[in-house]
């Protein structure tokens, strides 16, 4: 495998495979394609002929990368801002990881919720064998530990990820979800007041990042207050799906200018998450998304 043509090609069809791998355990979209580029990065920087599997060394390598930047003091343990298509029927998966994994996105929000406090080595000991099947010993060879060990790590995570505590179960998004979303739009674009408070639940809270400072409402009636002055965005907002919440982003001029995931309890909503930071929302690729809706 001497050829640099070759392989590309080759690195090009695990592509999918990798990013699906890192983008599982980093929770975004643009840390995942910085994972990736750093794997073909260090392929290009070794001598293959030494290399007896390549999708093993592949794996090994997007892992620890993803490790790295897991321990990584800058990066910070939040909520899930991953952005796709809000489709109204389920799509037909296969047995192609990437598939598997924007499955679980959709439709187990808890558990994506817990994995993402998980240590770094219990993620990666979960994703790798429980997610994607790789056998232990490779498990092991990522982390740099036994065999033994990254089982344990693995049955760790299990337990917690089975165990952790959901203080409000959410409900699965579904096509009230959207009509939830929906409502919540056409009655900010046209001020009706009355309509969003009785979309609100009471106790409802909003929580806004604008990158310069963030912000934390409480109660139904200062929220609504906020959303009266929401109606240009909410002209030109399209239902997402944020980080397995249904969501909408605005986008002017064609730019993603802000994006809100609802927490939606039945027809109530519980809470409401904003992210308005103009450099966050530049590295979600956002647009890309949208643009294959």
């Amino acid at each position: 495998m001497t050829d640099e043509r070759i392989l590309a090609r080759r690195f090009e069809e695990e592509r999918p495979r990798l990013r699906a791998i890192a983008r599982q355990i980093l929770g975004s979209d643009a840390d995942a394609d910085d994972a990736v580029q750093e794997t073909w990065l260090r392929l290009e920087r070794v001598d293959t002929d030494d290399i007896r599997n390549i999708d093993a060394w592949l794996t090994t390598v997007i892992s620890r990368v993803s490790l790295d930047m897991l321990r990584a003091p800058r990066r910070s343990r939040e909520r899930s801002w991953q952005v796709e298509p809000w489709r109204d029927e389920p799509v037909a998966t296969g047995s192609d990881p990437a598939d598997v994994v924007a499955d679980a996105d959709r439709v187990n929000v808890a558990l994506m919720v817990v994995l993402d406090t998980l240590a770094p080595s219990e993620r990666i000991a979960f994703v790798l064998h429980d997610v994607f099947g790789q056998p232990f010993d490779e498990v092991a060879a990522v982390l740099e530990k036994s065999p033994e060990a990254a089982r344990q790590l693995a049955s760790r995570a299990r337990r917690r990820l089975r165990d952790a505590p959901v203080s409000r179960p959410r409900q699965p998004v579904t096509r009230q979800s959207r009509r939830v979303v929906e409502a919540w739009l056409s009655a900010a674009q046209g001020g009706d007041l009355a309509a969003l408070l009785a979309l609100l639940d009471d106790s409802a809270v909003l929580q806004a990042d604008y990158g310069t400072g963030t912000r934390t409402i409480e109660g139904a009636r200062d929220i609504v207050a906020q959303a009266a002055l929401a109606a240009r965005l909410a002209a030109h907002s399209t239902p997402v799906l944020i980080g397995g919440l249904p969501g909408v982003a605005a986008v002017l001029a064609g730019r993603v200018v802000s994006l809100m995931a609802f927490d939606v309890d039945e027809d109530r909503i519980i809470g409401l998450h904003v992210l308005a930071d103009p450099e966050r929302l530049a590295g979600l690729g956002v647009e890309r998304v949208l643009g294959g809706q």
